[in-house]
């Protein structure tokens, strides 16, 4: 059976790479690990980009990452979407587990993400706690708090 070797990774195309590094290294606390340009011909045969893009790397104090994608040559803006998560063909979020669900909403709330649940956390089982937003550029972030990690995931239950 395969192993995974590492956290997972999380990539997100992004049209103001910026900005998004910004948000993600000052709202949720990420740290910067690289950044990387991947030209043309590599893009291509990749399937990622007809033309090169740059690739930032962040990381998390417990080792998870996002890759911030932004093509060299931005495809033209569409229309948002609208609905439910899951009624959406090819939606994606990031899931971060915290300690203080309700700060960490403000402070996204502060650095440009808006809410999709509202600004109070949601219990959805006992004990289990989230809210959704949006990031500055519409991808979707979930914030779950646990009232017992150790029900979640007990090898980080010794660690906090």
């Amino acid at each position: 059976m395969t192993q995974m070797t590492a956290p997972l990774e999380v990539g997100l195309a992004v049209r103001d790479l910026k900005r998004m590094r910004a948000f993600y290294e000052g709202a949720l606390g990420l740290s910067f690990v690289s950044e990387i340009h991947v030209g043309g011909e590599k893009a291509k045969v990749a399937a990622m980009s007809p033309e090169g893009y740059t690739v930032v790397r962040l990381q998390t104090a417990k080792g998870e990452r996002i890759k911030l994608l932004q093509p060299d040559r931005l495809p033209q803006a569409g229309q948002a979407e609208t609905g439910l998560i899951l009624e959406r063909a090819g939606s994606s979020y990031l899931t971060f587990i915290v300690d203080d669900l309700k700060a960490l909403v403000e402070r996204l709330i502060e650095h440009g993400a808006q809410p999709l649940t509202g600004r109070d956390p949601i219990e959805v089982r006992p004990g289990t706690w989230l809210a959704f937003l949006h990031d500055p550029e519409g991808h979707i972030v979930e914030i779950v708090q646990y009232d017992d990690i150790a029900a979640y995931r007990s090898d980080l239950a010794e660690e906090k």
